[in-house]
Parts: C-alpha cells; sequence; structure tokens
C-alpha cells in the first residue's frame, strides 16, 4: 500500500488512499468534498478513467492533476471494470480517454465465442474537469517556504520528544523535506507520534522570526544547547551576521530561510512524514550514522492525495518487481550486485531494441563495431580516464606481468579503429557505432535495479567530420534520436543546451563554432530548448534530451554533445580533447595533417537503464510488437491440445512469438495470461478445431471473435508493423 517499510501514512489518508484508489480501478470513485467530516456520499464522483492525471508544465520537471470531474455514468459491468485496470498509460492518464469504446469479455470464459458486453453510452462521453497542478519548489515559493518550515517543525516536534536528539540540518527537497538527527533509530510507531507533535506545533499558530547575531553569540547559544552539529555547521558559514529564525520562544536553528510567517499557514493535513532511513554525517561513511527523516508537504489535502496516488502509481509500475513478476531479469547476490541477468523474455525484449537500434543505425549510415571488453591500462592513461575517471574503474589485474583494465567506456576503441590507417578529407564524416558493453565501479547503497548497475551495454556512437559538417551531423543525431524513441512510445522530450563553462579546455574559436553548431541543428530541427549558459562539459557544449514517461517523469537518455575532452555517461558531443590525445589525424586538400573533430553521442543511455524505463513507462504492459510473448495459445481441454501446438508453430514460423499453456481450467489459464500480461490470448475448443479456427481475446480490446489463423496472422503482421495494437 502506500505505507513503506520504515514510514507511515496517517490512519485516515491510508484507509482514504486505499478506498480511492481501489475503487477508481473500479470505475466507480467518491471523493471527498472539504474535510472528512463533510464527506458526502452524493458528492462529485472520480470518472472510470482513473482517479488522477498527469499533466505536462513548462515551468516545472514533473506535475500531474488530480481530477474532480462531474458525477460518472453507473457503475460498469463486472466483466468491463476487469479490463480497466488493463488500460494502457496513455488511456490510464489522459482525461479525455476512458473505456467506454473498448470491448471487454466476462470472466466466465467457459465458452470461448461469449459476446462482448459494451460499456453503457454514457461512460463514452468525456468528462469537464477540474485540474489541479502540483506546484514545484521552483514554481511556488509558498511550497518552498511551507517545505522548509515543515523541516524545522519536524525537528522541534523530535527534540520535544526525544530532548537527547542532536539536530544536523534540514532542507526542502523536491517532494518535502528531511532532516537528519543523531540519535537512537526510530520505528513506524516513532513516525506517528513525531507526526502528532508536529500536528499540535502547527495548530498553535507560532510565530517565525528572523534574529541577526554575531558570530560569537551563535557560537555562545549552541553551547548552551550542547549541539556539536550546529558548532560545525556555524564553523562552515563565511559570512556574517549569523541569521537564526525561531518558532515561538521555544525552538530556534542556525538557518538562512525563507519561512512561513506562522506555523498556521501550514495546512497539517497536506503534510506526511514517509520514511527514515540511514544517513552518514557529511555524506561520509566514517562518520556518524544519523537518523533522517522524510517527509512530503503540500499546500493543500487534495496536491497531497495527487501526490501519494503518484507514489503508488510509481511503485505499481516499479520495474524491479514487474522484472520479478513477469521473469525479465535478474540480479543474483552469488554474481555480485550490480551485474543483471538478462532472462529469456527479458533477453527478447533486448534483442527488439538492438535489432530496431541496429536497423536504424545501418539506415543512417553507421557501422557497427564490436570491440573487446578489456584493455592495457595504459589505453586508459592515454585516454585520460586514469587520471579523471579512476574513482569509477575497477582494479586492474595482471596478466603476464601487464596491467590490464576493464573498460569503462568505448570511446578509445573507437578511436583505434580509427587509427588503423591514414584517412582523407574525402571520407568524413565516418560514423561508427556499438552496443559495447562497459564496467564501472558503484558502492553497493548506490545500486538500484536496472538504473544503477556496475555493467551494462551503451549504444555508443562515435562521428568524426570537419568543422563545416558539425551543423548536418548533429541534425542527423537528432532525427535520428527522433526516430528511435518513437519507435518505442516516447515523443515527449525535454531538451537543453549547455554552454561553455568556466574552466574548458579549446580555443574560443573552436568552442564558438561548436556551440552555433549545435544551436543551429536544434532550430533548423524546430525543437523549443532552454540555454544553460555555462552548463557544458569542460571539453564541449552539449545538447541534453529527457524522455516524458506515461507518469510524467523525465528521464535522460540521451545528449548530444561538441565535446572538447572526456566524454560523459549519456551524451552526443564533439570531442577537440580525445582526438589530440590519441594524435588522430587528416590529410586535408592541401595535403596537409588535421585534426578532427569527434562527436560522442548515445541515444538510449545504456540498454539496461532504458529497458527498466520502459518498464515503467508500460507498467509491464509491452505493446503487441515488442511483448516478449505475443500470444498465449489456450486449449479449453487437453483434447485440443494437439492442435493448439500446429496453431502455435504456425505462428512461430511467420515470425509471431507464440506459446502454448494448458493443464488447467480454461478461466484460469486465461487469467495467468493476463497477470502475465499476455497482448493476445487465442482458445482453442471444438468447435475451433472443427473450424479450423481460433478465438482470440486481446488484453486490450477483449473479444475479437473467431478468426481463421490465416487471418489472425495477418492482423498480428499488420498490427506489428503498424505499431498498434490487436
Amino acid at each position: 500500500m502506500l505505507i513503506r517499510r520504515n514510514g507511515f501514512l496517517s490512519r485516515n489518508h491510508q484507509a482514504r488512499a486505499h478506498k480511492l484508489l481501489r475503487l477508481s480501478l473500479l470505475g466507480h470513485t467518491n471523493t471527498k468534498q472539504g474535510t472528512e467530516e463533510n464527506h458526502d456520499p452524493t458528492s462529485q464522483q472520480i470518472p472510470t478513467e482513473g482517479m488522477f492525471i498527469l499533466q505536462k508544465m513548462a515551468a516545472s520537471s514533473l506535475s500531474f492533476s488530480l481530477l474532480l470531474p462531474k458525477p460518472p455514468p453507473p457503475l460498469l459491468p463486472f466483466s468491463l471494470r476487469r479490463c480497466h485496470k488493463h488500460l494502457r498509460p496513455s488511456e490510464l492518464f489522459t482525461a479525455t480517454r476512458n473505456v467506454g469504446g473498448a470491448r471487454c469479455s466476462s470472466s466466465t470464459a467457459s465458452v470461448a465465442t461469449e459476446p462482448a458486453i459494451a460499456a453503457p453510452q454514457e461512460a463514452q462521453k468525456e468528462d469537464s474537469t477540474e485540474r489541479i497542478v502540483l506546484p514545484t519548489n521552483d514554481s511556488s515559493e509558498k511550497l518552498l517556504r511551507i517545505r522548509h518550515t515543515c523541516a524545522h517543525v519536524m525537528a522541534m516536534a523530535v527534540q520535544k520528544l526525544y530532548p537527547e536528539a542532536k539536530v544536523t540540518i534540514g532542507p526542502w527537497i523536491d517532494n518535502g523535506f528531511y532532516y537528519d538527527f543523531d540519535m537512537e533509530p526510530l520505528t513506524d510507531k516513532d513516525l506517528k507520534r513525531v507526526k502528532k507533535e508536529m500536528d499540535r506545533i502547527i495548530s498553535r499558530n507560532l510565530p517565525l522570526v528572523r534574529e541577526e547575531v554575531t558570530r560569537e553569540e551563535a557560537k555562545k547559544r549552541i553551547m548552551a544547547v550542547n549541539e556539536p552539529y550546529k558548532m560545525e555547521i556555524l564553523d562552515s558559514i563565511p559570512q556574517d551576521p549569523i541569521t537564526i529564525y525561531h518558532i515561538g520562544e521555544e525552538w530556534w536553528d542556525l538557518c538562512a530561510g525563507p519561512h512561513v510567517e506562522t506555523t498556521g499557514n501550514i495546512n497539517r493535513k497536506a503534510i506526511e512524514l514517509e520514511s527514515v532511513a540511514g544517513a552518514y554525517w557529511r555524506g561520509d561513511e566514517k562518520r556518524a550514522m544519523l537518523q533522517r527523516i522524510y517527509g512530503t508537504a503540500w499546500e493543500n489535502e487534495e496536491q497531497l492525495m495527487a501526490y501519494l496516488h503518484f507514489k503508488e502509481e510509481a511503485k505499481r509500475r516499479d520495474h524491479r518487481r514487474i522484472g520479478q513478476d513477469l521473469d525479465l531479469f535478474s540480479i543474483q547476490d552469488e554474481a555480485g550486485g550490480g551485474l543483471v541477468f538478462w532472462h529469456p523474455k527479458g533477453a527478447i525484449v533486448r534483442h527488439i531494441i538492438e535489432d530496431t537500434w541496429k536497423k536504424i543505425h545501418i539506415n543512417r549510415g553507421y557501422d557497427m563495431l564490436y570491440t573487446p571488453h578489456v584493455a592495457k591500462a595504459d589505453l586508459w592513461k592515454i585516454s585520460g580516464h586514469l587520471d579523471f575517471y579512476k574513482e569509477n574503474m575497477f582494479d586492474q589485474m595482471d596478466i603476464e606481468d601487464e596491467k590490464y583494465q576493464l573498460r569503462p567506456m568505448n570511446c578509445p576503441y573507437h578511436i583505434l579503429v580509427y587509427k588503423r590507417k591514414l584517412h582523407s578529407y574525402r571520407d568524413f564524416p565516418i560514423r561508427v557505432a556499438e552496443l559495447g558493453t562497459v564496467y564501472r565501479y558503484e558502492l553497493s547503497g548506490s545500486l538500484h535495479g536496472l538504473f544503477r548497475v556496475r555493467g551494462f551495454t551503451q549504444d555508443d556512437a562515435h562521428i568524426f567530420c570537419l568543422e563545416d559538417q558539425i551543423k548536418d551531423e548533429i541534425r542527423g543525431v537528432l532525427d535520428l534520436t527522433e526516430e528511435i524513441l518513437l519507435q518505442f512510445g516516447f515523443s515527449r522530450y525535454e531538451v537543453n543546451l549547455s554552454t561553455r563553462p568556466e574552466k574548458a579546455v579549446g580555443d574560443d574559436e573552436i568552442w564558438e563554432k561548436a556551440t552555433c553548431a549545435l544551436k543551429d541543428a536544434l532550430d533548423d530541427k524546430g525543437w523549443s530548448y532552454q540555454v544553460d549558459e555555462g552548463g557544458g562539459a569542460f571539453y564541449g557544449p552539449k545538447i541534453d534530451l529527457k524522455i516524458e514517461d506515461a507518469l510524467g517523469r523525465k528521464w535522460q537518455c540521451s545528449t548530444i554533445q561538441v565535446n572538447l575532452t572526456l566524454p560523459l555517461l549519456f551524451f552526443a558531443h564533439v570531442d577537440f580533447n580525445l582526438p589530440q590525445r590519441f594524435d588522430i589525424t587528416y590529410v586535408d586538400a592541401d595535403q596537409e595533417r588535421k585534426r578532427p573533430i569527434m562527436i560522442h553521442r548515445a541515444v538510449l543511455g545504456s540498454l539496461e537503464r532504458f529497458f527498466g524505463v520502459l518498464i515503467e513507462h508500460y507498467a509491464g504492459d509491452f505493446p503487441l510488437w515488442l511483448s516478449p510473448v505475443q500470444v498465449r495459445v489456450l486449449p479449453v481441454t487437453d483434447t485440443q491440445l494437439e492442435y493448439c501446438n500446429n496453431v502455435a508453430r504456425e505462428l512461430k514460423r511467420n515470425g509471431i512469438r507464440a506459446e502454448v499453456w494448458h493443464g488447467e481450467r480454461l478461466p484460469k489459464l486465461i487469467r495467468n495470461a493476463e497477470k502475465q500480461k499476455t497482448p493476445l490470448m487465442a482458445v482453442v475448443g471444438a468447435k475451433e478445431v472443427e473450424m479450423q479456427t481460433v478465438t482470440v481475446r486481446s488484453r486490450f480490446s477483449g473479444e475479437l471473435g473467431t478468426l481463421e489463423v490465416d487471418s489472425f496472422i495477418s492482423r498480428i503482421k499488420d498490427a506489428c508493423e503498424n505499431r498498434t495494437s490487436l
């Protein structure tokens, strides 16, 4: 539910959020108007297409909205409600779509040709809705002040309840706030006590008063209350005077602000304490382990409920859970953390991703490479990795009195391929690409499913070109990036152009040319973007592209950069540094040796991370063309098993991923197929064997009727080719 392992939600919010989420999936949910006491069961209700929607905001990195719609149509038939929970992400979070037009079958599947049940006509109408957009710290100073003050209120509450607790720091963060304490470990029950004390402090409407004191006075006060961490913080503050914020006359903290005027400006029903975790003081594992309490705070209760629903939906889509449920991948303790095992179904999806990626690259003039996973350590010294990146590299190994190193990046290998012969200016551009596996050392505590691993495969490519070819090549990378991402259902991006930082390599002229080339390519493409002045890497300007998933979260997978030195993880950049380090050249029209421009780029970032994003984007409900199993053939009884096997063989012969499941009653076979998120089920009974047909059930469209096998195959092929469902 909404309870974290080391956190809690209030009893009212637990019950309410659980009821809203459960009933919204059934298509009939009451919302509350006003406070808990004013709940009216006849008040506005949530429509069948879901309780909340996500909405993109120009000024924020993540936004989502709570629907307050008109009353919905009558409760849908049970079979339709069953299918509702299988809506695709675009349907679940878009207010103008609903399940009214879908044809969903009943749960009694004893007859393969059972007719579909249509939704009531009213359910097909769009609801007019009032959108409550969740603000961010950047878009709402009021929210930022609320969150910052909540951190102080929480610290005050903790020290009231646990006088021995020592305070450290308590900032606002993206979705709320936290505070670190030096104290005994806390439990869920402790957090509930803290929240109740916070509520009491808020209800007292205590003023927050800013005071300026001298450094000596601040030291005197800190020593009086015996707060050693605050003394260390004070020593790190360079400027005078020192500012202190008081909550009433009972508690104070070193702080620069800002805060709300009084605690009464905080809506206590819009606050939840989420979890408690361990955190080292100053992030140093050699220092004290502190207790960090995380909380979330919003301007009103509706925003909190929208956020909690978003969290629950994100939890439902967690790629680690889905990966286990669908048997897609695993990380085996016996092998070590951060090392991914792709299971057969996950490997099929990876194969499709790789095959799509390769076809597009070959069509756009790239040559494919395969290079070693290990090389002499001297190679990484030449590239600069041992100087700048050593902490992220695995230890070297001794082989016949020489040092070898697992590769953390692919760039030096591609340069060696370029250097194998002398090139003429007529050869450019030269484009090479590789799905190259790299290895990077990560602390075990930082590993996270497929998103943070120690071994992963980058979709790496390098373009060697002339200065006057930069713009066209960058534009080509933009087009390629768009083509690949659209294939996988990502059409919304956030684009940023980062320019020269204060410390950089390369002369001003080449930086200016590279930056202008990136700008011109973006303008030519017609993409809107924001400029991050001085935000580029020291080796070159870059374009960062973040894709937006079904929940409105943004993931960085692609960057395009004109790199003047060392490459990063996700990028496409122009590099002036590595060509110099490896002394690569070409012969120009005047028979002189010149140094080429080198563009680094990765579209997906890594296959592992991108697969994790895909899983969460689709919540494991992969589209038909991408699903590891496209059709599951189900016999009504085992007497139809031979025919089912023949159907499956014919499907496979036509390139359709199919399997036969039997040995259970048909309703259970169907339920199991639904749990495995299989897009299509071909049900076979005695009548289907006699007529040489199958009765098709679609996970997204319900009953499709009885089809001849050839017709079924043709429709699947057409749907896959057009990237549509059946």
